[in-house]
């Protein structure tokens, strides 16, 4: 079996024994003569599973009392409308835009109530993090939201944003899990697991319960309400029941591992050997400011789109893949989440070190 370095943005790589294990229960999960794919979601055997899962994932993240922790469908795209119709209730939020995601969502709070944009760092293609320590945030505002670490540009929110009393609200889908993180600053914390936790097709949505109320926009669909979810823990209807299971093994892993602040120290080492080169380099440079970067994705250009393209296709078959940027940014991008090995990080180096050589 030979596995590529797999540098995808997400779906993104799966630390490989976890895959291993999934494997060997694929036809007979603990002895019951089926597999997690076909049993009920409503078994003894599977409850076991959710359960699990979910005490694992507050263990990890030492998750409050009060807060609940919801497994969904729809993906972070969909919390774009569902925290609108559930949290504004004074029919107004601020937004601080930071990329693509965080900009989608503040697009789609404006079709439920006045949106408004906070701070913005759209004028430098999203290359740097505002200054969010006094922003202009309407005193009626329901929420702030940010997306914390943004994929395609590759930056990352180091200090929470000032809400001045405001519930903070975060997508932390390709930073989730990546390091300790304090949920009681949070009123909403979620994110697409597709990145550093399973396959595509579950999001996990932590809210604190005085959040979850009957009260949300008129016309919100029975699906889009969160009582709806936590009054059923996350059984309203059938769940993502494999992605489910699979996310719960990476949390077991996670804690074998030395949990989050481990994790942290690994992604801090993993990004250093690529930005150490990155800043030295004369061919390759980031597209990021220093004290902003990502440990998750790491973006990176050439100046040549054509030599771009040479790299990414040469580094392909050499067992180095999904380095092509984001289709709206172009250049390279390393997503290296926790699932990547400080050995992947090494080679690319190394092979980014031999094509600059090969092509200055």
């Amino acid at each position: 079996m030979s596995r590529v370095y797999n540098f995808s943005a997400g779906p993104a790589v799966l630390p490989e024994e976890v895959l291993q294990e999934a494997a060997d229960e694929m036809l007979d999960y603990k002895g019951c003569g089926m597999s997690v794919m076909e049993m009920s979601h409503r078994s003894k055997v599977y409850d076991t599973i959710i359960k699990e899962a979910e005490a694992d994932l507050r263990d990890l993240m030492a998750i409050p009392d009060n807060y609940k922790v919801l497994f969904l469908q729809g993906g972070a795209s969909q919390q774009f409308a569902m925290i609108p119709m559930n949290l504004m209730k004074n029919k107004k939020a601020a937004y601080i835009i930071t990329g693509q995601w965080a900009k989608k969502a503040f697009q789609e709070a404006q079709i439920y109530g006045e949106a408004v944009a906070a701070a913005s760092s759209e004028d430098q293609t999203f290359s740097y993090i505002p200054d969010c320590s006094d922003l202009n945030i309407p005193e009626d505002a329901d929420y702030v939201y940010i997306c914390e670490n943004n994929t395609i540009y590759g930056t990352k929110f180091k200090t929470l944003p000032n809400t001045k009393g405001h519930t903070l609200v975060a997508d932390v889908s390709s930073c989730f899990l990546s390091e300790p993180v304090d949920v009681s600053k949070y009123g909403v914390i979620y994110g697409g697991v597709q990145k550093n936790i399973g396959p595509a097709g579950v999001v996990i949505v932590i809210i604190r319960e005085d959040l979850i109320t009957e009260d949300t926009l008129p016309g919100t669909p029975t699906m889009l309400k969160y009582k709806t979810h936590a009054d059923a823990e996350s059984l309203y209807n059938t769940p993502p029941c494999y992605g489910i299971y699979m996310c719960g093994k990476v949390f077991k892993w996670l804690k074998k591992m030395g949990g989050l602040a481990a994790m942290k120290e690994r992604n801090e080492e993993k990004a250093k050997i690529l930005y150490d080169f990155l800043d030295q380099s004369k061919m390759f440079k980031g597209t990021v400011a220093k004290e902003d970067r990502s440990l998750m994705n790491v973006p990176f250009v050439t100046g040549d789109a054509d030599l771009d393209a040479k790299f990414v296709a040469e580094a392909k078959k050499a067992g180095l893949e999904n380095l092509k940027g984001h289709r709206s940014v172009g250049g390279m991008r390393a997503s290296i989440y926790n699932a990547m090995p400080k050995e992947g990080v090494e080679k690319l180096v190394a092979f980014m070190r031999e094509f600059e050589a090969a092509n200055a």
